[in-house]
């Protein structure tokens, strides 16, 4: 074995001898307790739910603390010494000794700093201590998290103020459990250094204006109209000693070089396939953790690519629904360790095969009005229904560009348009049955909406089953699918928060928009309810159909056919991330509250210099793994068979020269690209500053990006010529279908 190979052959051999049974993985075993209960026993014990805080608490404050997660209200100062006395003490009770308020800075990380209960008494011991003011109010040092200008490096106070909206939980892990408090994270001046706070704010907007145009139509709402969210999580699992074995996969998230496996996801075998037994130990390592931190996942099973895996969770608030997945891709992570797997978020890991996604389920609605996105058994009838739809069409058409900006990122960059991942293009699905509708009724002649049919399946022991009026459009960045809209352009390892804020926001000007064009129809113009409702909908329709397209949105025409409808199209993060400065957005969100313009400022230069420094950090560990791994692989090959070529001659035997003068010739072009990408990488002024970093992302992307392309290139062809004995990487076949 060559020392080349060394690291690469004992990760072979380590995942094919492995054991994998769920009684040799460490952790991988559920606890005796579990064994033997009915999960829905210990769904939720980690959580400071309404079950504990009816246990914990007084019955007066237990009214209070539920008006103010219910209705809306503010809290009452009154009832935090008790609610932070009774959280102390359902924790302690099951082995926490410290706790921490849990924030989503702009990395769209998870931080955390953690405290003691426990202060001195004077006497040589100590007392449990936790006040209503370090329940509702925290300091964090706030200096080194991105903030895009909003604060000077020495300016480092920065407050945590609690989230009564999104219960405490504790976490637990092999060194105890920590009582985790979701909060909000500003700067002393009040400004949002975080991703929930903007929810908050959004969801504020979003009530005003749903609860205008319901009250048009007799429905006085008493709790707040909220977005809601399921958020679906797309990952890979790779075994821990292949990623040990490759740089990329270790610090970038993805492999940066890697020959196409003879067998990809053509054959079509992988997607709803048998779940292999250690992932399924792992997948039930992970629902039990989740269900204790009860959060509702429903749904596992085997994605489109080897080894990429689904998760997905019920609806629930879309603000909870954001923690959650915070705490999903936590508990993902840590589980695949335990198990010696390595959890893989990145949106693009492999080249070739398909990437990872978030989909956001999005409705909006509450408790006392239902989802306001159900159509009903006649859509054409239903004309509350039709309102809000026709807002989320204008929503989209006016706000497009806003949308696309915040998933942008170096790493979605590379899934978007690929495969099952949406276009970068935003356009609307509605199916057949509501376009119809929404045609009828933009022409002036409402006629009724085409129902349920009635499937034969031409099986004489299967009844007739009834399908949907439309299919669905995978290809469709916001789909319409039933009662929500699915947005599937959101990446696998982002926070969803922001597109919950964007949608939130855009639902807010639209219906206000709408709220504004009805009122002044009934009052002003004298119309009858109908009547204003028929007028708002051939108005938006005349105005925002170009957004809708129901068709295939990989294909060529759709982009050519965009581009002459005059939706936006932008490729790349450079191309999308100046939106946020745009006046129209600085107008939306001033409008609404939202964001200041600095805030969106802030944001704008975050997502730029995270793409720089992603891509920066990309290029210099390629150049490294092509100087240190790659090129002296294929320099001892091309010395072995140059030795064996001179043998031959010396022994009179005609030596074949091909193999050894097509490895020289690529060679020779992977040493050029590599010189190109080292001299373009050292010309990138990438140190993060305002004024440079949209010229250096645009550098990154038409100069960098490219040369390090160019030098995949050439290295896959040598991983296709190279001895196997001698190639140092572990290859896409090995990771991908060793298990």
């Amino acid at each position: 074995m060559s020392s080349a190979n060394a690291s690469r052959s004992h990760a072979v051999l380590s995942v094919a001898t492995r054991r994998h049974d769920a009684e040799y993985i460490a952790g991988g075993r559920p606890t005796a307790a579990e064994s033997h209960t009915d999960p829905t026993e210990y769904y939720g014990c980690n959580v400071f739910d309404d079950k504990a805080m009816r246990r914990y608490l007084p019955k007066a404050v237990y009214k209070s603390l539920r008006t103010t997660i219910d209705l809306g209200r503010r809290l009452d100062p009154a009832v935090a010494d008790v609610v932070a006395n009774a959280m102390k003490s359902w924790a302690m009770e099951r082995g926490a000794d410290h706790y921490t308020h849990v924030f989503y800075p702009l990395t769209g990380l998870t931080a955390e700093k953690h405290d003691s209960f426990l202060d001195p008494d004077g006497k040589g011991g100590a007392l449990a201590q936790f006040s209503g003011s370090a329940l509702v109010q925290g300091e964090a040092d706030g200096s080194s998290f991105p903030s895009g200008g909003l604060r000077s490096t020495f300016e480092a106070r920065g407050y945590t103020a609690w989230d009564v909206t999104s219960p405490a939980y504790l976490m637990e892990s092999p060194a105890g459990m920590v009582l985790c408090i979701p909060t909000v994270f500003l700067s002393w001046t009040g400004i949002a250094l975080d991703k929930k706070t903007p929810i908050l704010r959004s969801n504020q907007a979003l009530n005003q204006q749903a609860a205008r145009v319901l009250r048009l139509f007799g429905v006085n709402p008493t709790m707040p109209i909220i977005s809601n969210g399921g958020l679906e999580q797309e990952y890979f699992l790779i075994d821990g000693t292949f990623v040990s074995a490759r740089p990329d996969l270790l610090i970038a998230g993805r492999a940066l070089f890697g020959a196409r496996p003879p067998k990809g996801q053509e054959f079509e075998d992988q997607y709803y396939g048998v779940i292999p037994s250690r992932v399924l130990g792992f997948m039930a390592d992970v629902e039990r953790q989740l269900y204790r931190l009860g959060i509702p996942v429903k749904t596992r099973h085997n994605e489109v690519a080897p080894s990429q895996y689904e998760i997905a969770p019920t609806f629930e608030s879309g603000n909870l629904a954001c923690d959650h997945n915070q705490l999903i891709m936590t508990v993902l992570r840590k589980t695949a360790r335990r198990h010696g797997m390595s959890c893989l978020l990145h949106e693009k890991p492999f080249d070739c095969i398909n990437g990872s996604g978030k989909h956001l389920n999005y409705s909006i609605g509450s408790p006392e009005v239902g989802n306001l996105f159900a159509p009903g058994d006649n859509p054409h009838e239903n004309a509350q229904f039709l309102v809000f739809l026709c807002s989320v069409i204008r929503a989209l058409h006016r706000h497009a560009g806003f949308l696309r900006a915040v998933v942008a990122s170096a790493s979605n960059d590379r899934r978007l348009g690929a495969n099952e991942a949406p276009p970068a293009i935003m356009s609307l699905f509605l199916g057949d049955q509501l376009t119809d509708v929404l045609e009828q009724f933009r022409v002036g002649q409402v006629v009724g909406a085409a129902g349920k049919r009635m499937m034969n399946v031409g099986v004489d022991t299967l009844p007739p089953l009834p399908a949907d009026p439309g299919d669905r459009n995978r290809t469709s960045p916001f789909a319409f699918v039933g009662n929500r809209f699915e947005f599937r352009a959101l990446g696998s390892s982002m926070s969803a928060a922001d597109a919950l804020v964007v949608l939130n926001t855009m639902m807010a000007e639209s219906l206000d928009y709408a709220a504004t064009f009805l009122e002044n129809a009934l009052h002003k113009g004298g119309l009858s309810l109908g009547e204003a409702v028929q007028k708002f909908i051939e108005d938006v329709m005349e105005e925002n159909s170009a957004v809708i397209f129901n068709g295939n949105g990989y294909s060529e025409i759709w982009q050519k056919e965009a581009e002459r409808r005059g939706l936006p199209n932008y490729p790349a993060t450079p191309d999308a991330v100046p939106v946020f400065s745009s006046p129209e957005v600085m107008e939306l969100c001033g409008r609404y509250q939202v964001f200041s313009r600095q805030e969106l400022k802030a944001r704008e230069d975050i997502q730029l210099e995270q793409y720089l420094k992603t891509v920066h950090t990309e290029a210099c560990l390629a150049v490294r793994m092509a100087r240190t791994q790659i090129y002296p692989a294929a320099v001892r090959y091309r010395q072995e068979l140059a030795s064996s070529a001179a043998a031959c001659t010396a022994l009179g035997v005609p030596a074949s020269l091909y193999s050894l003068n097509e490895l020289a010739e690529v060679i020779g072009h992977f040493e050029n690209s590599l010189r190109t990408l080292e001299e373009r990488t050292l010309a990138l002024n990438w140190t993060p500053c305002e004024e440079h970093l949209l010229k250096s992302a645009k550098e990154c992307l038409h100069s960098v990006l490219p040369a390090m392309e160019d030098l995949r290139l050439w290295a896959d062809k040598l991983e296709n010529l190279v001895a196997d004995d001698l190639w140092p990487l572990p290859s896409y076949q090995e990771m991908l279908f060793m298990k």
